[in-house]
């Protein structure tokens, strides 16, 4: 399991690369996160809608209801544009950060 910190770091590069897959619902999201993640993150409800509203008020992402087979409505949320170069921009910081930890990690740290 994560650590509450780095769960709540990936929040947001995590979330915006899943809509990036397509649209998807709250829940949803939290299961697909569950799942990629071999059950290592486990993301409340409380943490991903607020972070969706202010997504949505960025205009990160759009939302929109609709009804499931089940007759339950369900508010689905997709990337915009501006949402897809946000997610470019998150890649590029989280490969920087990768790729030093990875360094100094590694089996000869470059530290000279």
């Amino acid at each position: 399991m994560l650590s509450k910190d780095l769960t709540a770091a990936t929040l947001r590069p995590a979330v915006l690369s899943i809509l990036a897959d397509g649209e998807s619902y709250g829940y949803e999201i939290i299961k697909k996160a569950f799942k990629a993640s071999d059950g290592q993150i486990e993301w409340a409800e409380g943490a991903i809608y607020p972070m969706l509203h202010r997504f949505e008020r960025q205009g990160l992402i759009a939302s929109r209801w609709k009804t499931a087979e089940n007759g339950r409505r369900r508010k689905y949320y997709r990337l915009k544009p501006k949402g897809r170069e946000s997610l470019a921009s998150e890649k590029a910081q989280w490969k920087t950060a990768a790729s030093l930890l990875n360094t100094l990690w590694g089996p000869e740290p470059c530290l000279t």
